[in-house]
């Protein structure tokens, strides 16, 4: 995930070469590029050029890690498990490439389209139909408050690639999950985007990444959706 972090941006391979330090160029080791391990038994430094290592490849690996035991302790080792795993660590890809570069590559969400559809036909949870509204809804959704705001506003509000995001969070949880990422999204990014306009102090014209919101709203939806509507619901009454 950390490769695809930092070569996909650059739109270089993320298979070839190995793993080696920005800095010297020097090829990793298999012994130093073991999850968090390695980096703690390097003391968080490049073997080579003793030059700093960057606290986010630990983080990534140390979440990546938390989600996979979070997918197992619910799915089980189980198709649908490996399918939720495999979506969760897009997601999060995609949330780290969108605070370092303020975009959600093509390469990552459009094939993520599909794979979510095909997907549907093994999940048990998601029907093809549910699958296919959740498309429509997620890509249709942001696409019309895109195209109001920069209607009123004279200027583009969200970027393309939310859209094609949200599109395929909709393949993979239906047009419900849709619904529910949009709330929580909104509301999480709404209250840190307050926060941080307040100690910025750059007023509404701080632009910040939906793309980490919609995720995060994906991800609780995986793990606790269908319990919170359910709480929301019975709080309405």
């Amino acid at each position: 995930m950390n490769v695809c972090i930092y070569r996909v941006p650059a739109s270089k391979s993320i298979v070839h070469p190995g793993s080696m330090c920005p800095k010297c160029g020097n090829v990793i080791r298999f012994y130093d590029n073991i999850p968090v391990l390695s980096y703690l038994w390097l003391k968080g430094r490049c073997r080579n050029c003793n030059e700093p290592i960057s606290i986010r490849y630990p983080l990534v690996e140390i979440i990546s890690g938390l989600f996979s035991l979070c997918v197992f302790l619910i799915f089980g080792l189980s198709l649908e498990g490996i399918i939720y795993y495999v979506f969760i660590s897009t997601l999060l890809v995609i949330t780290f490439i969108d605070i370092d570069h303020q975009i959600i590559p093509d390469v990552i969400s459009i094939p993520g389209i599909p794979a979510g559809f095909i997907a549907s036909f093994v999940l048990p949870s998601l029907t093809y139909m549910d699958s296919l509204l959740g498309i429509l809804a997620g890509g249709v959704s942001l696409f019309l408050v895109a195209w109001i705001y920069e209607l009123i506003k004279g200027k583009s509000g969200m970027g393309g690639g939310d859209i094609k995001l949200l599109a395929m969070i909709g393949a993979f949880i239906g047009w419900k999950g849709v619904l529910f990422t949009i709330f929580i999204s909104s509301a999480i990014g709404t209250l840190t985007g307050i926060i941080i306009m307040l100690r910025t102090q750059k007023g509404l014209k701080l632009a910040v990444p939906f793309g980490p919101f919609l995720s995060i709203g994906a991800v609780i939806y995986i793990f606790f959706g269908p319990q919170l509507i359910y709480w929301y619901l019975n709080l309405l009454r």
